[in-house]
This record gives structure tokens, C-alpha cells and sequence, in this order.
């Protein structure tokens, strides 16, 4: 998503450009460090297509060289995938998570830019007031985030029922036109006691910024928002989604946020300062550049997307 918005405010100052062998290092070694740090610590080793409109210019976004799957096909953007390989042919409900309860929030809407002013509503988020929700960001040829992020989230979805999970998703194909506000997006896992949350995005950076990262809560108690008692647990959801992401699509950590680790704290965003659930954001690549642009427009890419997603949300689920 660009930060340009309700819940995205610009990143702190960029790190200052380095040379090519420093770049290169910097690129390898975390995310080397991160996928190995989290399989220590944890001991483990839907349809896409909707208006191809809504855009935003870029503003900021996520990078760092990767070991991306080469070679994978860019399949069309808008190619549907309702399964997984590997469908074990379990039932929703009778698997592992039988009992857990995961809310999936994918980011923005595509009919947004028709309703510029219901989105730019505000809307209190416990610090402060920021706008209802915003337009979200797109490839240079089109393919928008608000569709990126229900593709995802429906093969996601596919995913974690058959491991028993109950999903509820805040919008989906038949969602109204615009939104939800991002208060409401909170509210929707609130009321639904989810066990973990997810939003999910892509970034609108420059070109060359490339990489994913995971926004996770900071301390807050202002207004409605208290995320004192999600603070730790969101943590540890996030750091699980990070290093499983790594391993399962190739697209390293950030190399503009993060310091390289791929995880980044925020006490800025309504739907994490209003969570009274377990919850993070994920910005899983940059729309704005072309080698990110062209993994997060490959339907394979996004399964495996989805699939990192899910083993994250599986491992924090099964431990808690």
C-alpha cells in the first residue's frame, strides 16, 4: 500500500545507500539470519479480479535484493486459484485448528477511489484522527493492491480451513463499494475474538526499493486504543509470519525499513492501535518496482504467498 493514507504515515529516514558489495551482503545475510532465527525459535522447520482503477502515486515502500524464485511465470494477474497443492481433503472444522478463529484483512477496496468522500472520513484511532481508509496503490500496468489483497486472502483462507481454522474475512467479493474504515476492519477480528489477525497489503515505493515487511503493534493506550496486552503475542505472530514468508516465496526483508530484519514497530495505525487481538500488518512486496511488480502479479507467486502466510498464522496458532 502506499503510506500515503489512513493508516500510513511515511517510514522514518531512509538508511543512507551503500555500495554494491555492501548492498549485496546486507541483502543475504538477514534474510539468511531471519529465516534461520525463526525456525530455531519455533522449533519447525479464492478468486482474484476486481476493478482494475484504483491507484495511489508512491510514496514509500520495501526492498532488498532477493533470492526471488526465478523463473516463476507471470501468470495473469487476475487468474483465480480457489486451492493449494497438496489438499489433504480435510473439512473446515476438522482439522488441527479446529476452534481457532483467524480474521483476514485484506487492504483497501477497489471501488475506494469512486467514494473519495466516505473514504476521507475521519475516523478516531486512540492516538489521533486519520482518514476512513484510502485508494491503495497499483503496478505501473494496472493491477491494483485492493485486488492483490483479496486474491491473497482467499487462497489463505483456502488454506487455513482445511487446517480446521474458522476464517472470517473483513471484506470479500460481495463487500460493499468502499471500505471498511480501518476502525471497523479492527473491530471486525475484535468482535469475532479472533486468535490471530492479518492484514494484508503491498507497498507503493520508488523503483529499486523492493522486499516485504511486517508492521507490528507498539505500545498504546491513548483514547480507544490499548495494544498493552497484544503488544507481545502480535510480536510473536509476526516474527513467525516473517521467517516463514522468507522461506516459502524467496522475497527478502525490506532494505528501507526494518534495518533488515523485516519486521518494523508502529503505534500510527488504527487497525492495529484499535486490535484488542493478536494482529499484524504485512507489506509483501513493492508494486512500484518491476521485479517485485513482477512476482505479486504471478498467480504462483501469490500461492506461495499465501502459503508463507498461513504456515506463520499455523505455527503461532498450534503454540498458543
Amino acid at each position: 500500500m502506499s503510506y500515503t493514507g489512513p493508516d500510513f504515515d511515511p517510514p522514518q529516514q531512509r538508511r543512507p545507500r551503500r555500495g554494491p558489495l555492501t548492498v549485496a551482503l546486507a541483502a543475504l545475510v538477514p534474510g539468511a539470519l531471519l529465516g534461520w532465527m525463526v525456525y530455531e525459535a519455533v522449533g519447525g522447520g479464492g478468486t482474484g479480479g476486481a476493478d482494475r482503477t484504483a491507484s495511489a502515486a508512491p510514496t514509500a515502500g520495501t526492498s532488498a535484493a532477493p533470492s526471488a524464485p526465478a523463473g516463476t511465470p507471470a501468470a495473469s494477474p487476475s487468474a483465480s486459484a480457489s486451492g493449494s497443492s497438496g489438499d489433504d481433503g480435510k473439512e473446515p472444522g476438522s482439522g488441527p485448528l479446529k476452534g481457532k478463529v483467524v480474521v483476514i484483512d485484506p487492504g483497501h477496496n477497489p471501488g475506494n477511489f469512486r467514494h473519495t468522500a466516505e473514504i476521507n472520513r475521519q475516523v478516531d484511532i486512540g492516538t489521533n484522527r486519520k482518514e476512513c481508509d484510502t485508494t491503495g496503490t497499483s503496478t505501473n500496468d494496472g493491477y491494483t493492491e485492493a485486488e492483490f489483497t483479496v486474491d491473497v486472502a482467499h487462497r489463505l483462507r483456502t488454506l487455513l480451513e482445511k487446517q480446521g481454522a474458522t476464517v472470517k474475512l473483513t471484506r470479500d467479493g460481495d463487500s460493499p463499494a468502499w471500505g471498511p474504515c480501518v476502525d471497523e476492519r479492527a473491530r471486525i477480528g475484535n468482535t469475532a475474538r479472533a486468535d490471530a489477525a492479518v492484514s494484508i497489503h503491498a507497498d507503493g515505493s520508488a523503483p529499486g526499493d523492493r522486499g516485504f515487511h511486517v508492521i507490528l503493534p507498539g505500545s498504546v493506550h491513548a483514547g480507544a486504543a490499548d495494544t498493552r496486552a497484544i503488544v507481545g503475542p502480535s510480536h510473536d505472530l509476526g516474527v513467525r509470519i516473517a521467517g516463514n514468508f522468507l522461506r516459502e516465496t524467496g522475497e527478502p526483508p525490506s532494505n528501507y525499513v526494518g534495518g533488515g530484519t523485516g519486521l518494523v514497530t508502529r503505534t500510527d495505525l488504527g487497525g492495529l492501535n484499535l486490535s484488542t487481538v493478536p494482529k499484524v500488518f504485512i507489506e509483501c512486496g513493492n508494486m512500484r518496482d518491476s521485479k517485485d511488480a513482477a512476482l505479486l502479479t504471478s498467480g504462483a507467486w501469490r500461492q506461495k504467498a499465501a502459503q508463507g502466510l498461513s504456515e506463520g498464522i499455523v505455527s503461532f496458532l498450534r503454540q498458543s
